[in-house]
């Protein structure tokens, strides 16, 4: 699998992302500027306050949003040799060792959370930074190796499928 690709599909989710907080930030400051008229102002001061934060956050979210971005510029994943351990830009799969359900995620350096689909299509996987308790359990760890992993409480165990 071809990792720019995805590489390429997480910019555009967190350039837009990016875009939208700016988009927020500038309606909060202009809201809170512009809407509405002194007496409300006098009488409400606490809405621009308000809108005024609110545009400071969606300021600081486009911030890091753009530092994500730059950390992609730079990022090149190797291809994963057979048998390596699993490191930064690799593409894992994962079984869980109760249930069977498998899950595949791409080890990035930014973008947690972030859903990419598959070249042409094909299925879907989720971003996972080694700071997520998901990547500090596989960083290092090899084909055939289970992970012990805490999800919204709940104990799991994993065994690593595969590593690409």
């Amino acid at each position: 699998m071809d990792k720019q690709l995805l590489i390429d599909q997480l910019a555009k989710r967190i350039e837009t992302s990016a875009r939208a907080a700016l988009d927020a930030s500038e309606a909060a400051a202009v809201e809170a500027k512009d809407g509405a008229t002194p007496a409300e102002k006098r009488e409400d001061a606490r809405a621009a306050v308000e809108l005024g934060t609110l545009g400071r956050a969606q300021d600081q979210r486009a911030r890091r949003a753009l530092a994500e971005l730059d950390t992609l510029k730079t990022f090149r994943p190797t291809p994963a040799r057979t048998g390596a351990a699993v490191a930064l830009g690799a593409l894992v799969e994962i079984e869980d060792c109760d249930s069977g359900e498998g899950r595949t995620f791409f080890l990035a350096p930014v973008g947690a959370g972030v859903t990419l689909t598959g070249p042409d299509g094909d299925g879907f996987l989720s971003v996972v930074t080694p700071a997520s308790p998901i990547g500090k359990a596989v960083l290092g760890k090899k084909v055939g190796e289970i992970v012990d992993v805490t999800v919204e409480g709940d104990p799991r165990e994993w065994t690593i499928t595969w590593v690409g």
